[in-house]
């Protein structure tokens, strides 16, 4: 499985806007894209880039929504071409099921810190979906879908340590028990539910070609 190993503060300011890569830290003044620099993008010549053009401002968005959902290319055109295939508009479509993601619900849920961690808490197996364990991040979930805690002590500490630093507010798409540690999927996500601005048709423009 492929994965990003370099510093994650560099996708945030390539970007230009807090894509939460760390959690609680990116509400902090230790944030990278809270320091003077901020607004340029990593490198040592970004002063000397060129104004984008249509297809940069394109490529830009994509790459905007693959590093906040924490997806990879292949992964990104296969959203795509399912999305392509329902029905109604494709980018509320694809912005729908990556907000469907097992890994996004557990961190919109407080679950865990930040998209990385709930990533590591579904693989070693501290979360369960419908009473059973299920080791996909990628899994998209259904409504009426019951998202519960692995029932030992080391998975609930970490649950609970992450409700306790506190996070993203849960919307109302997902219905949180904090006490039982358990949720249930109540709708499924549309397109007010997503939290990233991002211009979706873009997207869809550059992917078509």
């Amino acid at each position: 499985m492929g994965r990003y190993i370099g510093p994650v503060c560099r996708l945030c300011r390539r970007e230009g806007l807090k894509l939460m890569l760390k959690g609680a830290r990116c509400e902090t003044a230790k944030c990278a894209m809270e320091r003077k620099w901020a607004s340029a993008p990593p490198g040592m010549h970004a002063w000397r880039r060129r104004k984008a053009g249509d297809y940069g401002i394109r490529l830009r968005e994509k790459q905007k929504v693959k590093r906040y959902y924490g997806v990879f290319e292949r992964q990104f055109m296969i959203y795509f071409a399912t999305a392509e295939r329902g029905k109604g508009n494709t980018g509320e479509n694809l912005l729908s099921l990556l907000e469907r993601r097992l890994d996004n619900v557990v961190w919109k849920l407080g679950f865990a810190p930040s998209h990385k961690a709930a990533r590591a808490a579904i693989v070693h197996g501290h979360i369960q979906l419908n009473g059973r364990r299920l080791n996909r991040p990628s899994y998209l979930v259904q409504q009426g879908d019951r998202i519960t805690v692995k029932p030992s002590e080391r998975s609930q500490k970490f649950v609970r340590q992450s409700l306790g630093e506190g996070g993203p507010p849960v919307q109302p798409w997902l219905q949180l028990d904090a006490q039982r540690l358990e949720a249930t999927v109540a709708a499924l996500p549309t397109r007010e539910d997503v939290q990233i601005p991002v211009e979706e048709q873009l997207i869809i423009e550059m992917c078509s070609r």
